[in-house]
């Protein structure tokens, strides 16, 4: 037993709760490197894109694997914001305006965005028009993914950021250590804290990202069938 267990006896029991929930972390955060390859996958089919899929790497940090997963969102959102401008640019204000109109039919709106898609690439298909009216028309979209790079943001630079996503299979002391340098009680209840209430709230909001991701997805998969 550590003699930081004598000194304080339910440090055992902080030490299991900062691996369960560190676990919970790492769990969530591959699920949202599988949804946002997805959307990658759907956005370089159908609408010409270049990103590069990614994934987590076991031998970096928590904090680096947020910035892996902040940089490709972030490039998501600048492609969402050029079809944006692309639409802005060649249509004149009322259809631009039809994009975004909640009472216009969206079978209108997909029409209106094959035009454009046609004078950019020379042709296109309905299903580049939809996903582009899917993602233009999407504020929970939109919202997500922002309030997902914010809490990422947050995680990395927390206490949690430093720690190696492989720091698990190391043991109990070497987690401790990595998060913490030196095991204090009062640390460990701060360090227990900070993972419940990052992981209640990226939880949250990576359930709702996920979601949103799926709402275009499976609509790409019914209109491909």
């Amino acid at each position: 037993m550590a003699l930081s267990d004598l000194l304080y006896p339910d440090n055992p029991k902080r030490k299991q709760e900062l691996i369960h929930l560190h676990q919970e972390l790492l769990d969530c955060m591959s699920t949202n490197f599988c949804a946002t390859n997805e959307l990658v996958g759907v956005l370089n089919e159908h609408l010409g894109c270049t990103i590069t899929p990614i994934e987590m790497r076991e031998s970096s940090t928590v904090k680096e694997n947020c910035e892996i997963i902040i940089q490709v969102m972030s490039e998501i959102q600048h492609q969402v914001q050029k079809i944006d401008s692309d639409m802005k640019e060649k249509l004149e204000p009322v259809l631009y305006q039809k994009l975004y109109d909640i009472k216009e039919p969206e079978l209108e709106k997909i029409a209106i965005a094959q035009r454009v898609f046609s004078i950019i690439f020379g042709e296109a298909t309905s299903t580049a028009a939809m996903v582009a009216i899917k993602l233009l028309g999407s504020n929970h979209l939109t919202l997500t993914v922002s309030k997902l790079i914010s809490l990422l943001a947050q995680i990395g630079a927390s206490v949690l950021g430093g720690v190696s996503i492989t720091i698990i299979g190391l043991g109990l002391e070497m987690i401790l250590h990595a998060i913490l340098g030196a095991v204090e009680r009062s640390q460990l209840v701060t360090a227990v804290r900070s993972y419940e209430k990052h992981l209640a709230e990226f939880k949250a909001a990576s359930e709702k990202y996920q979601h949103a991701i799926h709402e275009v997805t499976s609509l790409v998969r019914q209109q491909v069938q």
